[in-house]
């Protein structure tokens, strides 16, 4: 029987797919297989031929898993689905038989396997497949990953572990998350405080990561819905800083910080220029990441040349300035196959933050 493990979260972004990547990492040290399944994935896209979550997809050409990828998401949810499934046009049974086949399978495929839920404790619950009533289905103890902080931290994990133990589940392990690294001993040391008498263990997870939590040009061109033009090397650079060149041309050069991404909007003809021709010198090549030009005003032609023969990245765009602005910062970046620096720094900080050795111990009991 593979050893099993439910990673659950107190609510979206918490860093779950990120948890599982450092634990299989640290797994495949110890355990010739290695498996991951996504119950059920509610962000579907076509990978090598079939429908798919995007976690499975990714956890699956990272770790060289595609030959186990038909039983990887037993459950898509397309568009409608949660319409048909309340009106009874799809069997819970079903659905729950469809899952259960695939960790059979994969149980006999893995001696290691993570088991992703979607989400909070009670998110699939409109398909009559909660996380907590998935982790009890498949017998798979819970570790749960959490946001920073401390009274909400304690307040959500409360709310959530309530469900999992109505469900029948077992929530073993509280992994607190994207912490601020000068406060970690101190929270860590309150949630232990808190939950001591809970049953279940707490550990830190990763500190607080820019580079894990802010977007690739790439991902805001997928964000924006829109191509990258200019030198499509720096498709995979990540965007520290957004700003908006509304100040003057020279304020706005001198408030360039490294890896910014600039909103200019398609009249500032002088600030587009000045930038392209900034790009081509080392110093400003790291302060600017690339542009978003958004508005309905066309580029003056000689600008655009210049714009073109800089190799200066940018997005054009007819949102407004604020739209691009909002739509960016509401994105909370997530990893793809192709973020590989990001991937080999969650491999390095798997190695100091997960205590792998005693993860397995407590999901082995």
């Amino acid at each position: 029987m593979a050893r099993k493990i439910f990673i659950s979260a107190t609510g979206q972004d918490c860093g779950k797919t990120t948890t599982s990547l450092s634990l299989l990492y640290q797994a495949r040290k110890k355990y010739s297989r290695i498996g991951f399944i996504k119950p059920i994935g509610p962000k579907p896209i076509d990978f090598l031929g079939r429908r798919i979550d995007t976690d499975p997809a990714m956890i699956a050409k990272v770790f060289g898993l595609e030959h186990l990828i038909d039983f990887m998401c037993p459950v898509v949810v397309e568009p409608g689905m949660t319409h048909r499934m309340i009106e009874g046009k799809i069997s819970v049974v079903e659905l729950e038989g469809r899952i259960l086949q695939a960790v059979e399978r994969l149980e006999q495929e893995c001696d290691f396997l993570v088991i992703e839920g979607a989400g909070h404790s009670g998110v699939g619950s409109v398909l009559g497949l909660s996380n907590a009533r998935v982790a009890a289905l498949l017998g798979a103890p819970v570790l749960m990953v959490t946001g920073g902080g401390l009274g909400s931290v304690i307040d959500s994990v409360c709310m959530n572990l309530a469900l999992y133990r109505e469900c029948g589940s077992e929530v073993r392990l509280l992994v607190a998350n994207k912490l601020i690294p000068e406060k970690r001993d101190k929270t860590m040391h309150h949630l232990r405080l808190a939950f001591k008498d809970a049953g279940l263990g707490v550990i830190g997870g990763f500190n607080y990561q820019p580079v894990l939590a802010n977007p690739t040009l790439k991902r805001i061109a997928h964000v924006l819905g829109i191509p990258v033009n200019g030198n499509a090397a720096d498709l995979m650079r990540i965007v520290h800083h957004v700003q908006i060149g509304a100040a003057s041309t020279q304020r706005v050069v001198d408030m360039l910080e490294e890896d910014t991404l600039l909103i200019v909007t398609s009249s500032r003809d002088e600030l587009l220029v000045t930038l392209s021709n900034l790009y081509a010198h080392p110093e400003y090549r790291a302060q600017i990441a690339g542009l978003v030009i958004p508005g309905v005003v066309p580029i003056s032609k000689i600008t655009q040349q210049i714009l073109d023969s800089s190799g200066l990245p940018y997005l054009r765009t007819t949102m407004r300035t604020d739209s691009v602005f909002l739509a960016i910062h509401e994105d909370v970046s997530k990893l793809t196959p192709e973020d590989a620096e990001k991937i080999v720094l969650i491999h390095k900080l798997a190695e100091k933050r997960f205590d792998f050795d005693y993860i397995d111990r407590l999901f082995s009991e």
